[in-house]
């Protein structure tokens, strides 16, 4: 379906937060989804990956998650230099900082008509998979999508060590975890220590391995895998529209 763009302001912790939202254009009720960038902020790779997920009847609500350092509008090029910036933007930025701007966008999507009650979900990709298992600890979060996620096991997030590993308990929703089997920045050992994470606590998850890179769902890159991409994106349309069906 049509959708409909926008842009805005959010404050948290007196920093000016950009949230992307992308909606369906026709007047109805939809779940609301708490989309995460990787370190390269809102792109256009993501924002196509935004639109993407709208065009299916969600309302996706994406900040930028460097806001305490970047201007506002930042996009942060993926190459070698850019990686050290987006690197050393989530180095600094505090990890509660995170997870308070977690709860501003869910807030948003909660006071937004266009959300129906009750059916608020999450994806991240990277660092933002990262971020997107930490707002699977929000009571509101029914559903979950990590898109290789990193530094979950290592505690690998922001300023100090992120306790992300020891709270998978307080997990309530459904989680769907997507991997890349050639990906070496979450290898096989971190893999199986975030499934058996999610067994122990008995968190019901869906684990999808793909012989594919790390940001392989990122098309424009050399590591972009369209059949994978295709394969995973079908996967996650179904899941949401499973959890969502109530």
């Amino acid at each position: 379906m049509q959708i409909i763009q926008r842009n805005v302001e959010l404050r948290v912790d007196d920093s000016l937060m950009r949230v992307y939202v992308a909606s369906p254009k026709p007047a109805g009720n939809y779940p609301g989804i708490l989309f995460y960038s990787d370190i390269y902020q809102l792109g256009s790779p993501m924002i196509r990956l935004a639109n993407y997920l709208a065009g299916y009847g969600y309302v996706v609500a994406a900040p930028e998650i460097f806001h305490r350092l970047e201007l506002v509008g930042s996009i942060i090029e993926p190459d070698d230099l850019g990686r050290m910036r987006g690197n050393d933007d989530a180095r600094r930025t505090p990890i509660a900082g995170h997870d308070a701007d977690c709860r501003a966008v869910i807030e948003f999507l909660q006071a937004e008509s266009a959300v129906s009650p009750g059916k608020i979900g999450t994806l991240g990709f990277c660092i933002g998979g990262h971020l997107a298992f930490r707002a699977a600890f929000q009571n509101e979060i029914k559903a979950t999508v990590c898109c290789y996620p990193t530094g979950i096991p290592s505690g690998k997030l922001g300023q100090g060590i992120a306790d992300t590993i020891h709270r998978v308990n307080e997990i309530k929703g459904e989680m769907l975890m997507v991997f890349g089997t050639l990906d070496p920045h979450i290898p096989e050992n971190d893999r199986q220590t975030l499934i058996q994470s999610l067994e122990s606590a008995g968190v019901p998850h869906k684990v999808l391995l793909y012989e594919a890179e790390h940001t392989f769902m990122r098309d424009d890159g050399y590591r972009y895998d369209a059949v994978a991409a295709t394969a995973a994106w079908s996967e996650i349309v179904t899941f949401w529209e499973r959890v969502f069906a109530d």
